[in-house]
């Protein structure tokens, strides 16, 4: 099993993307701790993958809360032992032009999407360090790659997890930490369905401008996630991985 013997924290963990790549991870022989503000959700899967013989740990954890992240990171420590992996994928996406995003919006999109990265990244580190080594995946986005419409505020939170990554690799690669960021682009998840690929006609707008011809789903951006936190990954780091059936290649 490919993450045999590691101990992963994913945020944004209850549901959607988090969930799929929290459900592999176990897979693939991890013991994982989820972490987010969906309890309901968090603790029923917590339960499922119990019920089948993985080892899984919900913490309520709101990301903009550096409170949160000590206790959260704490009880990793505490029932596992150790961090090896920290999964940055929790983030909220809320379409607006420049003109249209107020100061509020920009912030919350900011204090999730951008301050929640640098947060967990800055106290998992000296876990991994004790640990003798790390994998931290930040999920950002196409969006952090290239300009768009209507995503001011949120591609620059994504564009600034991109560069955070960087930044990291390179400041911690001596301590046997690894950085990298994932782009997706157009994944059917609970944060698209009523946003981007609300009606069919918008999903077949958004399957048209995409060469492999179709939306992605969960998994394709689990297995990327996978590959980047195991050992198979262990001379990539500060390296941007895009995941979007090639719609940025055009």
């Amino acid at each position: 099993m490919r993450l045999e013997g590691k101990v992963a924290l994913i945020t944004g963990g209850a549901r959607g993307q988090g969930a799929a790549e929290a459900r592999l991870f176990v897979k693939e022989g991890a013991k994982v701790v989820i972490g987010d503000i969906l309890d309901v959700e968090g603790q029923k899967l917590e339960a499922e993958i119990a019920e089948t013989g993985g080892e899984c740990l919900y913490v309520h954890l709101d990301v903009t809360s550096e409170a949160d992240w000590k206790n959260g990171i704490d009880r990793a420590v505490a029932q596992f032992g150790k961090l090896d992996i920290l999964v940055n994928n929790a983030g909220i996406f809320i379409p607006a032009g420049l003109e249209e995003t107020d100061e509020d919006l920009w912030d919350r999109t900011m204090d999730i999407n951008a301050k929640g990265v640098f947060l967990g990244t800055k106290l998992a580190i000296p876990e991994m360090r004790n640990a003798g080594s790390g994998s931290i995946v930040n999920i950002s986005s196409t969006a952090g790659l290239r300009g768009s419409l209507s995503t001011a505020a949120y591609s620059a939170s994504k564009g600034a997890v991109r560069l955070l990554t960087k930044s990291t690799a390179i400041q911690y690669a001596r301590d046997n930490i690894r950085a990298n960021s994932v782009h997706p682009g157009i994944i059917e998840t609970d944060m698209t369905l009523p946003t981007l690929l609300v009606d069919e006609e918008s999903r077949q707008k958004r399957i048209s401008r995409t060469p492999l011809g179709r939306v992605g789903i969960a998994d394709d951006v689990a297995y990327g996630v996978l590959f980047l936190a195991s050992d198979e990954a262990s001379f990539i780091t500060g390296s941007e991985l895009v995941i979007d059936g090639g719609r940025t290649a055009q």
